[in-house]
């Protein structure tokens, strides 16, 4: 295909494709599907070889969120029957996260629920970071704890994190039909301020709430102009619960198409497999690695994934290779271009928010600027199977008694 072959070479170029290239891509047919993966795979391959990042989440305060971000389990008003706990202590959390790194993870991700840190969350957050540091000194730390206030990224990047991550989910154009309790706006503000302060910034998005090709390309372009070092690409867990539980929208191909589209906009940054991908990829995931360079090794925020060694298992048998501490994630033109600490060593992963049932009223909102492209009617995707058998509430890990999953 002529499309293909132009996007590779916008790839290795790291020219941005246009909108209707991009659109394009999610209107390609079934048939052409694996094209589409091989050429994605070229330009995550020339980027980042085989290696996969692997990232682990630690919530450290769960559910009792006042935002009423709709896709969220620990939304306002949600009924899903998640774990609810306050602050974890620095050492719970540590030791929440030393299972993660024993597993092989690269960085971890330290996600609370809410609106925004205030300075005393700040300080329980530095202290936590401490305390993981302490015992892993080589581990990346990648804070999401919803919209900053001026001066508070300085001070977690001066604690020692590494990046910060707070998601665009949607369109801008589409925000407001989602969250109704803070804007794009304030979204774009918070990456904008993590950059600023020198973190590596992590912001990504949610398919599958009932947008159009538009808005997802919308999304992805608003995050190319914000130019974070990784993008975590969520596909929406319909939780019993929450307003979104009936979207059912999204199949393992369609899910292929958006990463595809996702890694031709943004070459060169580190795309992460987010949350949802078991519940809509499933046997496609190790296709999906072919085009994204990162994942969330095992549960989620209040969801569970799949076994951490399934997904070692994964990684090995589908011929790529776990990116070690020794290694460095980014292209060294993005080391150069003095982008976040974690740029000489690495979310997602920026710790990609997380999971698409995550978006505390720390984390979600779209991306969505410039036109629309005229030229590209929008495409319905395929209804696909609710498979609520998939979506498990994470019982296990931090704020329980039991041994996580890593």
């Amino acid at each position: 295909m002529d499309l293909l072959n132009t996007l590779v070479d916008k790839g290795l170029r790291r020219e941005l494709p246009s909108r209707e290239e991009a659109l394009a891509v999610l209107a390609t047919s079934d048939d052409e599907l694996l094209d589409v993966v091989a050429a994605a795979g070229k330009v995550r391959r020339q980027w980042f070889g085989r290696r996969v990042k692997l990232n682990y989440l630690v919530n450290l305060k769960s559910g009792l969120c006042p935002e009423d971000c709709s896709y969220c389990s620990q939304r306002l008003g949600s009924k899903a029957e998640i774990l609810k706990y306050t602050w974890l202590k620095p050492d719970e959390a540590s030791k929440a996260a030393a299972a993660g790194v024993a597993g092989g993870a690269k960085r971890v991700c330290l996600v609370a629920s809410g609106r925004g840190p205030t300075d005393k969350d700040v300080d329980r957050v530095a202290k936590t970071i401490d305390a993981i540091k302490s015992e892993n000194e080589d581990v990346e730390v990648c804070a999401c704890l919803g919209l900053l206030s001026d001066g508070q990224a300085e001070r977690l990047r001066t604690a020692g994190a590494d990046a910060y991550n707070h998601n665009l989910n949607t369109s801008e154009a589409t925000y407001a039909g989602i969250t109704t309790t803070h804007t794009y706006a304030d979204r774009v503000d918070t990456v904008q301020k993590a950059h600023a302060a020198g973190l590596s910034a992590c912001s990504g998005l949610i398919a599958g709430m009932g947008e159009s090709d538009e808005d997802l390309v919308d999304v992805v372009f608003g995050l190319r102009e914000l130019d974070p070092d990784s993008v975590p690409v969520n596909f929406l867990i319909p939780f019993e619960g929450t307003p979104l539980a009936k979207e059912w929208n999204l199949t393992p191909q369609r899910c292929l198409r958006i990463l595809a589209m996702v890694r031709f906009v943004c070459p060169d940054v580190e795309v992460r497999i987010a949350g949802g991908r078991e519940v809509h990829l499933r046997s496609m995931q190790p296709l999906a690695l072919n085009i994204a360079n990162s994942i969330f090794l095992g549960d989620y925020l209040t969801s569970e994934g799949q076994a951490g060694k399934a997904d070692l298992d994964m990684i090995a048998d589908a011929g790529f290779e776990v990116e070690g501490t020794d290694q460095v994630t980014l292209p060294e033109h993005r080391t150069e271009a003095g982008c976040g600490s974690v740029c000489g060593t690495e979310p997602d992963s920026g710790c990609g928010s997380h999971e698409a049932e995550a978006g505390c009223g720390s984390h979600a909102a779209g991306g969505g600027c410039g036109s629309h492209a005229a030229e590209a009617a929008p495409r319905e995707p395929a209804a696909s199977e609710a498979r609520t058998d998939l979506v498990a509430v994470r019982r296990r890990g931090a704020g329980t008694d039991l041994a996580p999953n890593a």
